[in-house]
């Protein structure tokens, strides 16, 4: 088992809150590190028909055969269950009680929110990060990680990548999609997920994207705010706080897990993500991805933000910290070139709140100027 670095944080947590709720995507690694850190626990997992229906039919007798303290796997199959917790940990407010994990945000918040709020705790947790390899003893090249992904099962089971990538986009389709929403047209959904892996990093153009799937603008909304329930793509907001009114207010998605991006491109191994022309999109999906996976590892909310005006002016990322932003430049190079720094320099001149930048690149060489940094993405610990 790989260590994960949010489990300090959860640590922490379980002793301030009778309830702590993990969220993340499928195969993220939610159950395994919930029943490593709480080895004491009963385990009951709702996927199980059995426990499904028993809850969902009797709770009452539910909670009589799964004892606390217990860990409730995909808590979101039986939403009701939540408000008999509520009674549970109002009776004997004991820390540390139930420990939930689910994969749908958007079946879980409102519930979560009306039963158990100032109860819980919410950890979202996302596949392994590049350092959580790094510590493993695994540390790959740029190209092998766009490849290989992050999912825990291709580490801890030697799964082939191209082949678990596969099964976890039909797993995908076939039943979490099926259980939220009515698509008519399958090949219309994949074809729709192809061109959003073929376009992250880019603004997002629902219109543009209606035209080439030949499905409405509206339906495809209704996908993309399900897939982002569902942690499998990620919407970047655009920072505009104080500059006028001459800027672009579109998301810009990328996927939570990289692998399934090179999946949908077809990518198969390190020297075809090395010759792809998307190469620059998936290593700044790889590299902000990273960096919310460490915010979220330390229960901080993301704060991440990218920057564009209609003058041409962009920054890749924008990390808001204490009312100050850390602006990054992203690229894929294994070389730096002095014009890397551009864009931070002219955004120096646009924000009086601007913080030392940032430039990370998949190259070795690392240093400091008066105005930026250069760092390696598998160095960004400092950010």
């Amino acid at each position: 088992m790989i260590l994960r670095e949010i489990e300090k944080e959860l640590r922490r947590l379980s002793k301030e809150y009778p309830v702590v709720t993990i969220l993340g995507p499928r195969q993220a690694g939610k159950t395994t590190l919930a029943k490593h850190v709480f080895d004491q626990h009963q385990y009951v997992n709702l996927e199980l028909p059995d426990h499904r229906l028993l809850a969902m039919n009797d709770p009452n007798a539910f909670f009589d055969r799964f004892k606390r303290p217990l860990i409730i796997d995909e808590i979101q199959r039986v939403p009701d269950l939540l408000s008999y917790i509520q009674v549970m940990v109002d009776e004997t407010n004991k820390v540390g009680d139930f420990i939930l994990t689910g994969s749908n945000q958007f079946q879980l918040s409102e519930s979560v929110s009306q039963s158990l709020a100032g109860r819980t705790a919410i950890l979202k947790l996302l596949p392994l990060s590049v350092n959580e390899l790094t510590r493993n003893g695994q540390q790959l090249t740029r190209d092998e990680y766009l490849s290989k992904g992050f999912l825990p099962r291709i580490y801890d089971q030697n799964q082939l990548p191209f082949k678990a990538y596969g099964n976890y986009l039909e797993t995908y389709i076939e039943r979490d999609l099926r259980q939220q929403i009515n698509i008519r047209n399958l090949t219309s959904f994949r074809i729709f997920l192809k061109l959003l892996a073929g376009r992250v990093g880019q603004v997002l153009n629902l219109s543009s994207l209606s035209n080439d799937v030949g499905v409405s603008s509206t339906t495809l909304s209704e996908w993309l705010s399900v897939l982002e329930a569902s942690y499998i793509i990620y919407r970047l907001p655009p920072y505009y706080n104080n500059f006028g009114k001459r800027l672009i207010k579109s998301p810009k998605i990328y996927f939570t897990e990289i692998g399934l991006a090179s999946y949908l491109l077809d990518i198969k191994n390190p020297s075809e993500a090395n010759r792809d022309p998307l190469l620059g999109g998936l290593f700044e999906n790889l590299v902000i991805i990273d960096l919310l996976k460490k915010r979220y590892n330390r229960g901080l909310s993301p704060s991440l933000y990218f920057f564009r005006d209609n003058h041409g002016n962009e920054v890749d990322l924008l990390i808001e910290e204490k009312r100050k932003l850390i602006p990054i430049e992203i690229k894929a190079a294994m070389t730096f070139h002095d014009r890397f720094a551009n864009a931070l320099n002219k955004f120096r001149v646009l924000s009086k709140s601007v913080e030392k930048g940032c430039i990370v690149y998949a190259g070795e060489l690392e240093f400091e100027s008066e105005n930026y940094s250069v760092i390696n993405f598998q160095n960004t610990d400092i950010l």
